[in-house]
C-alpha cells in the first residue's frame, strides 16, 4: 500500500515543486519586508532572487523523506504533537543542510545571493543557527502544502 502512495507522490512531485517555490519567494519576500523595520525602511521593500526558486522547491521532498522517517524509525502509538516535533526537526536539520551546500555551489560561482557573515550564529556566512525555529516552520509549512487533500 505504501508504494502505491510513494508512487502517487511522485507523481505530484512537479505541481509540489512549483507550490513550494512559490511559497518560498512569497515567504522570503514577507520576512524581508519585515526586516526592513528594523532599519527604519518604512517602504516595506521586499527582496529575493530567482535562484531561490529551485532551492526552495526542493521543499516538496520534505514530505516524503518525514514519510521516510516514519517507516524507519517507526509509526507505532506516535502522538500528532510527537510526529510534528520529529518532522519540524528532520525537515530544519534538512534544510539548514540544503541551504549550507547549495550556498557553498552558488558562492564558489560568485552568484550567492544571501551572506550571512558578520550575523548572529552564522556559519561560514552561508546559515544562521538563529533561524532554526523559522527552518522548522518552513518545513512543516511546505509538508502541509504538499500533502494530498483529505489525508
Amino acid at each position: 500500500m505504501s508504494h502505491i502512495k510513494d508512487m502517487e507522490r511522485i507523481k505530484r512531485l512537479p505541481a509540489d515543486f512549483l507550490k513550494c517555490g512559490i511559497t518560498g519567494w512569497c515567504l522570503e519576500v514577507i520576512f524581508t519586508s519585515v526586516e526592513s523595520i528594523l532599519n527604519h525602511d518604512w517602504r516595506l521593500m521586499g527582496r529575493t532572487s530567482l535562484l531561490m526558486f529551485p532551492i526552495y522547491g526542493c521543499g516538496a521532498l520534505l514530505g516524503p523523506l518525514g514519510s521516510l522517517a516514519d517507516r524507519w524509525i517507526g509509526e507505532s502509538d506516535l502522538r500528532v504533537t510527537d510526529r510534528m516535533i520529529r518532522h519540524g526537526m528532520i525537515y530544519m536539520v534538512l534544510i539548514f543542510t540544503a541551504e549550507y551546500i547549495s550556498g557553498s555551489f552558488l558562492r564558489a560561482r560568485g552568484i550567492c545571493p544571501w551572506d550571512y557573515t558578520g550575523k548572529a550564529a552564522n556559519v561560514d556566512g552561508l546559515i544562521r543557527l538563529d533561524f532554526a525555529p523559522l527552518w522548522f516552520g518552513a518545513g512543516l509549512l511546505f509538508e502541509q502544502i504538499t500533502k494530498k487533500r483529505g489525508r
